[in-house]
């Protein structure tokens, strides 16, 4: 619930704080008084689209804050805490400012947040109705809103379960749309990765063959350079020619060292080294005769390896840079292969899916449709009952509920006509995300009338009647604990006005209530009233926000019924009106 409403540079209103309560509010004023832009500050405390030509005149910026009990509001705390705000004494400071060049902040609970986010908690809040909702109650949408609102949690669960069905039915018929389309790019891939792979096969590459190859091909090249260096070294090494060479002075040395061992313990170990020195020479000498005895020119091997090397080379060249590269791309290939092959069975996979989700979807369909009538009987009673009492005695509203049937009706549509319709009680009929049924409010004001739909038969008086009527018939079902009322009223008077005000008076008893309204008798059925005044310094216009005493109620609603505030006849009138709602207020039988 709106505890208090702080406004500063915004219009005419140069600073007020307006306090609110449970209850009926009335806002109450002279024409250019400012009464709207309470209505606009409510906008910008919702996050609405902030509009710098509001600022008024010479300020910097436009602030709005707002006090919010939530004490029986978790989900909103809850919403605020996780935007960063702080929530104290069970309640929470919305804030939002407009700078005069047009910038735009927002607030909750203390930290800064998205205006779409201030949007969000303020959802859960406050519903304004203005004019202009009159008009959002002609779109066909709407009007099938309220009546879903109105069915309540058995019509919320059904439609739960078939917006579910529906986007699992539009993302499978995409992929098999998909698919379908992609038959010939399926063939053409399939025909070049056969061919890939079939490459692959012909030359069966084995790991790490590329480097193994270019070794060969390098050793059998150069097989007699490396022979004559292996046979030099290994005649530096161990001599056959008698020659001095390594083997012959390490042993020599060794043999020095061996003759003074027993002498010094580091002797010794000299000795040994060189012992392990002279084997060592030996064992490399052996190894060099054996390496030139294997080297040995063979033009016939070379030729074969360097023809090895050009296959490979030309897999390298189509399927990765390395032939561990092509071996991974032939895995990769032949998985992807199996896939395409299989395309054709995940394509009834889908069918059947498909098949399946139709029906599951028509089901829901056909239960969404049957409880869809039964709510919208029920509630176009209601909103009969209540258009009574609204000084309209012979009105009758009915609410169509339709579906748009394919006709003729064919055995099975093919094409884009069957991705637009749906089999529901044997029947061929359009279908979309909220269902098969299309709802229309139909009225008929006056007595022996002829039906005819709100955008078609209704005026602007009757318009607000039909919607407060719907109000008050959906209250029961409102998520929301605050109602705004932006002179709705309009077009009404007389004994209709009354009924208005007593209409709001009860909606009020389940929800805060706020009407900006122009009718006395709206008016005198207010919990509290207040009044916004203009004056004037013959530079500056500017609006003060006043809540008015028993006296001033009275004095008010003499300028309103009579246009003077201190007119005998008018305070008298006023007087009566106040006690007629009262007495109305007290006496629930009265509300009809």
């Amino acid at each position: 619930m709106l505890e208090e409403i702080t406004i500063s540079g915004l219009g005419v209103i140069g600073s007020s704080t307006l306090e609110l309560g449970p209850g009926l509010t009335v806002i109450t004023g002279e024409t250019g008084a400012g009464k709207t832009m309470i209505v606009t500050a409510l906008g910008l405390l919702l996050g609405g689209r902030a509009d710098a030509g509001a600022v008024r005149r010479g300020e910097q910026r436009a602030r709005v804050e707002g006090i919010v009990a939530v004490s029986e509001l978790p989900d909103v705390a809850a919403h605020v805490a996780r935007a960063g705000g702080v929530v104290e004494d069970d309640r929470v400071l919305l804030g939002r400012t407009v700078a005069a060049e047009g910038r735009s902040r927002a607030f909750a609970g203390g930290a800064a947040v998205p205006v779409s986010v201030l949007g969000e908690i303020a959802a859960a809040l406050v519903a304004v109705h203005g004019q202009s909702d009159q008009h959002r109650l002609l779109r066909p949408s709407a009007q099938r809103e309220a009546l879903d609102r109105y069915a309540g949690a058995p019509l919320a669960e059904v439609l739960a379960v078939y917006e579910s069905t529906f986007a699992r039915l539009r993302q499978t018929e995409v992929e098999l749309e998909e698919v379908q389309a992609s038959r010939l790019e399926r063939a053409r891939e399939i025909d070049l990765l056969r061919f890939g792979l079939d490459e692959v096969a012909a030359v069966s590459p084995t790991p790490g063959e590329d480097r193994d190859l270019l070794a060969q091909e390098s050793r059998l090249a150069f097989a007699e350079e490396l022979r004559h260096a292996a046979e030099l070294a290994r005649e530096s090494l161990s001599s056959d020619e008698g020659a001095t060479d390594a083997l012959a002075a390490s042993a020599a040395a060794r043999n020095a060292m061996e003759a003074v061992r027993g002498h010094d313990p580091e002797a010794a170990s000299l000795a040994d080294r060189l012992a392990e020195i002279t084997y060592a020479v030996s064992d490399l000498a052996a190894d060099m005769a054996s390496y030139a005895a294997r080297l040995d020119s063979d033009p016939a091997a070379l030729a074969a390896v360097s023809e090895r090397r050009a296959q490979l080379a030309a897999l390298t060249r189509k399927y990765g840079d390395t032939i561990d590269d092509v071996r991974g791309w032939a895995e990769a290939a032949r998985v992807r292969l199996d896939e395409l092959l299989h395309a054709d069975d995940r394509i009834d996979e889908l069918r059947e899916l498909q098949t399946t989700l139709r029906s599951q979807l028509a089901a829901s369909a056909s239960a969404l449709s049957s409880l869809r009538g039964e709510a919208a009987l029920e509630l176009g009673e209601v909103v009969g009952r209540e258009l009574t009492e609204l000084a309209m005695p012979h009105a009758q509203v009915v609410i169509d509920v339709r579906r748009v049937r394919l006709d003729p009706m064919p055995e099975e549509p093919a094409g884009k006509v069957l991705a637009r319709h749906l089999r529901v009680d044997d029947e061929w009929v359009q279908f979309g995300a909220q269902g098969v049924d299309e709802v229309e409010f139909m009225l008929s004001a006056n007595l022996g009338g002829e039906l005819r739909a709100l955008t078609k038969g209704a005026s602007g008086g009757e318009l607000s009647r039909v919607m407060l009527a719907l109000e008050v018939a959906l209250a029961g079902t409102a998520p929301v604990p605050t109602f705004v009322f932006d002179e709705v009223d309009a077009g009404v008077g007389g004994k209709a006005a009354v009924e208005v005000g007593r209409r709001l008076a009860r909606l009020a008893r389940t929800a805060q209530v706020l009407v900006v309204t122009h009718l006395p008798q709206v008016a005198a059925y207010a919990d509290r009233h207040i009044v916004v005044q203009k004056a004037e310094d013959g530079t500056v216009t500017t609006s003060d926000i006043e809540a008015l005493d028993e006296a001033g109620r009275e004095r008010e609603l003499s300028r309103m019924l009579a246009g003077l505030e201190d007119s005998a006849t008018g305070l008298e009138h006023a007087r009566e009106l106040l006690a007629a709602a009262q007495g109305g207020r007290r006496n629930p039988t009265t509300d009809g």
